[in-house]
């Protein structure tokens, strides 16, 4: 669809930016708001009911744009901080930024709290507070918009973490329009983002449903076989259930050896030979050919830390039981690498187990019960090399290893190819979002006589 411009614009105060609407007027930050602090706790202070509380972390991973506390998982800090920091509480219409980004293009993240439900600006948090009469929805999107975050970024400090203050969010500019016209601003983006994020949803939902059915194929097959009429026999583990009767089934102990990774100073990273980091593991199904990360080793560390062609590297240690256990196979050799403290190492040595089986084999999400039921979580959750060693592994004929890995290669391609077209789609209509935001809060679009559903404005 295409909107009209206005009829005249005027240079505007940041050098960067392109011409504004005559009658728009500019302001820096300061002097529309007040700003203050978050709470000065933890992670650890955080409890489950209490008072709502949005913190640094949720603001980059979690909500964005928006907090709607009744509708959203808040954790939570107890009741006493109403009396003991009440400073920190928020009101409906209040931004809350993020004060450090560990890249560049989170330095400027927020939320705006739409609720009136009692709720706190939290950890390595700045508050800003709307002080006049302008509209807190068009501020929201104006601090939403590409041009906005171009001048937090050009600001932003630190070299691994980048600092938002107080004082570069008050020296920033804001696009001021008459408060009736922010309004309709605001109203259309309202209007249009809910179309926009409505068409997402329906394609994240979708790529879901196509992930489910990835996972779901290579259970099948790796569990049962590629033979529908195949004749079974009770495997002796619940979760299995019934494996083809010319299967065998032993455990992770009597196939191979587990090692844990290298545990090595910050000071050796950045340089030297290939590391395999938790990410690569986490991250890919196969290992990649090409490693980024680097680390100074020894020979020794070399040898004890190896990564060959078969092996198996997987998950050791996270926060939570359901990022434990994930593999990575290892399809090549990768000459002089070691991998990381985080991770345990399974190497194949009786020539029962194919690279090409295992790929999909550990991927196989009935693994997770037994993760799920066997592990211990106390403050973080650990993988252990003696659990590891108790993992029922399936182990059909070489030959049908080779043609269940072609069949599943085939068939997860097929998948894969979809979500990632998908996914695709999802980035342009996510592009077009951030474009139409931007083109209506810095005016490069007059949108004041776009008609906008009842229901909507």
């Amino acid at each position: 669809m295409d909107y009209k411009t206005y009829p005249e614009y005027a240079v505007p105060k940041i050098d960067s930016a392109e011409g504004i609407p005559a009658h728009w007027g500019q302001k820096k930050f300061r002097f529309l708001c007040t700003f203050g602090r978050g709470l000065g706790i933890t992670k650890s202070d955080l409890v489950d009911k209490g008072v709502p509380c949005i913190n640094y972390g949720e603001i980059h991973s979690k909500y964005g744009f928006e907090v709607v506390p009744e509708k959203q998982d808040l954790k939570c800090v107890p009741e006493d901080y109403l009396e003991k920091s009440p400073v920190s509480l928020l009101n409906n219409g209040d931004f809350v930024f993020a004060d450090t980004s560990e890249d560049i293009e989170g330095a400027g993240n927020f939320s705006y709290l739409n609720s009136d439900t009692l709720t706190f600006a939290g950890y390595h948090t700045v508050i800003v507070r709307p002080s006049g009469e302008d509209s807190s929805r068009f501020l929201a999107y104006f601090i939403d918009s590409l041009v906005y975050r171009s001048q937090i970024r050009k600001s932003v400090s630190g070299v691994k973490v980048f600092s938002v203050t107080q004082s570069i969010l008050k020296g920033s500019y804001i696009w001021l329009p008459p408060v009736e016209e922010q309004q309709k601003i605001a109203a259309f983006l309202d209007y249009k983002t809910q179309q926009i994020d409505q068409l997402i949803e329906k394609k994240k939902v979708l790529i879901e449903k196509l992930e489910e059915k990835r996972i779901a194929v290579i259970t099948q097959v790796v569990t049962k076989g590629l033979d529908k009429n195949v004749k079974l026999k009770p495997s002796g583990v619940d979760w299995l259930g019934g494996i083809p009767s010319g299967w065998e089934l032993k455990s992770l102990r009597f196939i191979g050896s587990c090692q844990n990774g290298i545990n090595i100073g910050a000071e050796y990273f950045g340089q030297g030979d290939p590391f395999v980091s938790y990410g690569d593991v986490y991250n890919n199904k196969e290992l990649p050919r090409s490693i980024d990360g680097l680390v100074q080793s020894s020979d020794g560390d070399k040898k004890s830390y190896s990564v060959e062609a078969g092996d198996v590297l997987f998950t050791r240690t996270s926060e939570s039981i359901e990022e434990i256990g994930f593999s990575s196979v290892c399809m090549e050799t990768i000459k002089d690498a070691v991998f990381a403290g985080f991770l345990i190492r399974f190497r194949p040595e009786t020539n029962e187990l194919t690279k090409e089986f295992s790929k999909y084999y550990f991927q196989n999400n009935l693994l997770r019960a037994f993760f799920v039921k066997e592990m211990n979580l106390v403050t973080r959750a650990s993988l252990s090399q003696e659990l590891l060693k108790k993992l029922p592994v399936l182990l059909p004929a070489i030959e049908e290893q080779l043609k269940i890995a072609s069949f599943l290669e085939e068939e997860t391609h097929r998948i894969d190819v979809m979500i990632k077209s998908i996914g695709a789609a999802i980035e342009r209509l996510e592009e077009y979002r951030s474009a139409i935001i931007t083109s209506a809060v810095t005016g490069k679009i007059d949108v004041r006589e776009v008609e906008i559903p009842k229901e909507v404005a």
